[in-house]
């Protein structure tokens, strides 16, 4: 790929991560575990381990926001570190959010194919919660699908040079 169309959507990606933080550290913010009104410790368990996922994703999100941030900067391009950054952020932001390590929530893979949102929990959670992953899904998707090359891509030439 040219280095315009690679600055481009790394320009596009830091953009979509500004977002993505803002909305999530708005909701972190202003939300408490305490208002969820939650019945048992299970529930308050679970809901933890959705915030725990989240506060991940804020930390993943920036750091490879000030990674492009410098690449972004820098003269002359670094194609490279640009690939390798956009590589990155499919593996920690993206690939997060729909399939966390810990397991806060699931991707419904069958759903992208209805137009309906995919992500699903494995239990009840707040409509806070439910409206914040929806507010998100929509432009995760979008550069999921844009990132998706970086991911043959970046492995393919890591194998040639081995």
């Amino acid at each position: 790929m040219g280095n315009t169309l690679v600055k481009s959507q790394l320009n596009d990606v830091k953009v979509f991560l500004t977002k993505s933080i803002l909305t999530i550290e708005d909701f972190l913010n202003e939300t408490t575990i305490a208002e969820m009104n939650l019945e048992n410790d299970e529930e308050r368990s679970y809901i933890k381990l959705i915030f725990s996922n989240l506060r991940k994703l804020v930390v993943y999100s920036a750091e490879n926001f000030e990674t492009c941030s410098i690449i972004l900067q820098n003269e002359p391009f670094q194609k490279a570190a640009a690939e390798k950054t956009l590589y990155k952020i499919y593996h920690q932001c993206i690939e997060e959010f729909f399939s966390p390590k810990n397991d806060a929530w699931f991707e419904d893979s069958r759903s992208a194919y209805t137009g309906r949102n995919s992500i699903k929990f494995y239990r009840n959670v707040s409509e806070s919660v439910v409206h914040l992953i929806k507010s998100l899904e929509g432009d995760f998707q979008r550069i999921r699908e844009e990132l998706e090359y970086y991911e043959t891509d970046y492995r393919t030439k890591m194998i040639q040079t081995k």
